[in-house]
């Protein structure tokens, strides 16, 4: 009898031992999984047709809105967008590259030195220092403004003027500091401004973000001239958004502006939000932004913008107009105006 309790001791701890195993193995395996680092490709595809309402739309009469994008007559293209990126537990990287019109507007500065440099968009390394640090080092989009140069990411198509005139990338190194309680800080030292393949000068700019639950203050200062941001939104209902950015930039020419954008936004239906930009920008001198060749030239741009998702397919219409305080477009007859009513629709596909 007691032989044969031991046998079924014996089967019982070997069972035991079996299933202790299978978890340890499962759990090695799962958390194998979680610390491997992991590749990813994405990025987006867009094209579009752009008319306007009141003024030619081919030859040496043709307007446009005096921001970045989305500004080319009839059939148009955007841009094919790549991004290579690899995130590891502790290090990884981001490489972005950027092929078509829209690609070739955010890289303005480049190629400074590589016969590629206007294909690099973003390409960066970073390293997860603790939980509650990252350092990041290369070229990095912008910290400041509301929308940014993939049209994935941005709800209206067409850009804003604040967005246009503030920087669009950086070449430094930055540090992100996870304070606690929604509180975050970034303190950056780059390059100058959107000079991203090397530093020709040997100056370089500042900037700081200091973040709280979803708001965000920006600085930037670069070789005299400063630019002070904010960026933010809230979400007033289930269905309901409202975006804000403000600014102000003073050049060490003596020449600036400042601006605010807002940003309503409704979701009707799963698959479609509807939504306005109202923006107000004034250029302090004779900026040369807004395109009246009249010192302190301010504009108000509205633009109505439908999104309605298939699958990763987005089309979004949009109406736009442009009235400006002197003029800074011309009619169909080549006649000076001051206003502007244009029409975009667009196709971006997001990977």
């Amino acid at each position: 009898m007691k032989t044969i309790l031991n046998t079924k001791y014996v089967k019982k701890l070997l069972f035991s031992l079996f299933l202790s195993g299978m978890t340890l193995g499962f759990a090695q395996e799962a958390e194998t999984a979680e610390s491997t680092p992991k590749f990813k490709l994405s990025g987006s595809i867009d094209a579009y047709y752009r008319a306007n309402l009141n003024s030619a739309n081919s030859g040496a009469n043709y307007s446009a809105p005096g921001s970045s994008f989305a500004n080319l007559p009839g059939f148009a293209l955007g841009m094919a967008n790549v991004i290579a990126s690899y995130e590891g537990e502790k290090v990884g990287f981001v490489g972005d590259l950027v092929f078509g019109p829209r690609g070739t507007d955010a890289i303005f500065a480049s190629p400074m030195y590589s016969l590629t440099g206007n294909i690099v968009n973003q390409l960066y390394v970073y390293w997860n220092v603790s939980d509650h640090v990252t350092l990041t080092f290369g070229n990095f989009n912008t910290f400041l403004g509301y929308e940014v140069i993939s049209p994935v990411a941005n709800f209206n198509y067409s850009t804003s003027y604040l967005f246009s005139y503030g920087p669009f990338s950086h070449t430094g190194l930055k540090a992100d500091f996870d304070l606690g309680s929604d509180w975050s800080l970034m303190l950056a030292v780059m390059n100058p401004t959107d000079l991203t393949e090397f530093n020709p000068n040997g100056k370089y700019a500042y900037g700081a973000q200091l973040g709280y639950s979803g708001q965000f203050l920006n600085f930037l200062a670069d070789d005299g001239a400063f630019e002070i941001d904010y960026t933010g939104g809230f979400d007033l209902s289930e269905s309901f958004y409202l975006g804000i950015n403000a600014a102000y930039f003073d050049g060490a020419d003596d020449t600036g502006f400042a601006g605010v954008a807002l940003y309503p936004q409704y979701q009707t239906s799963e698959n479609f939000t509807i939504g306005l930009r109202g923006e107000y920008f004034a250029e302090t001198e004779n900026f040369g932004a807004i395109g009246t060749g009249v010192a302190d030239s301010s504009v108000l741009a509205l633009t109505l913008t439908g999104s309605a998702t298939i699958g990763d397919l987005i089309i979004k219409p949009e109406l736009r107009l442009d009235s400006a305080s002197d003029d800074a477009f011309l009619d169909s007859d080549g006649q000076p105006m001051d206003n502007l009513a244009s029409f975009v629709v667009a196709a971006v596909y997001g990977f």
